[in-house]
């Protein structure tokens, strides 16, 4: 069975879609009223990546929340921990997809609560060097088990085999995506 764009219809709906109660399919359905000989399908499916990202960062991460951290600065924390040793603030920028802005800002603040601390560089005055302090990794493991069992829940909705099939579909398009970005920034 294929949809009216020609696309094969999701779980037997032969409308592609329609027949979905989110609000992504509601905006499919306008513009299909708008411009239907445009082929919405692409639009299905990232704009319902960007609708659960948006609903994501709006909830925010629970334990996250609670320890006062917010996610940005716990992938900053989480980056020293998991590597095991110092970074620079342009290492962690590239760890964590952030601008080397964002990331001295958030160092400040982690700094300031006493979870991050910065050497110097013996060689070059301009570099700094980054780890947990010990304060720091003892929040990081307290809270990665939480924030794990919080991120089971949310994909609970989801069958076992619905998060592996989806993680399989998302792992293959972020590394088409980052061989493309990649390719075009050289």
């Amino acid at each position: 069975m294929t949809a009216t764009n020609g696309r094969p219809a999701a779980d037997g709906d032969p409308d592609g879609g329609e027949g979905r109660a989110d609000t992504v399919a509601g905006v499919v359905r306008q513009w299909r009223a708008v411009h239907p000989q445009l082929d919405t399908g692409p639009m299905e499916v990232i704009g319902r990546i960007n609708r659960c990202a948006a609903l994501l960062q709006q909830a925010e991460d629970a334990p996250l929340r609670r320890a006062g951290l917010s996610r940005p600065e716990f992938d900053l924390l989480g980056a020293l921990r998991r590597t095991g040793h110092e970074l620079t603030p342009s290492e962690l920028a590239k760890e964590t997809f952030s601008s080397g802005a964002a990331v001295t800002k958030r160092l400040k603040q982690l700094s300031e609560r006493g979870l991050v601390e910065r050497r110097g560089d013996s060689r070059d005055r301009r570099v700094a060097h980054l780890r947990l302090t010990d304060t720091g990794r003892e929040l990081v493991d307290a809270i990665l088990p939480e924030q794990l069992a919080y991120e089971t829940a949310v994909l609970s909705v989801l069958a076992p085999d619905g998060q592996g099939e989806l993680a399989g579909l998302l792992a293959e398009l972020l590394g088409r995506l980052e061989g493309r970005m990649g390719a075009l920034r050289a």
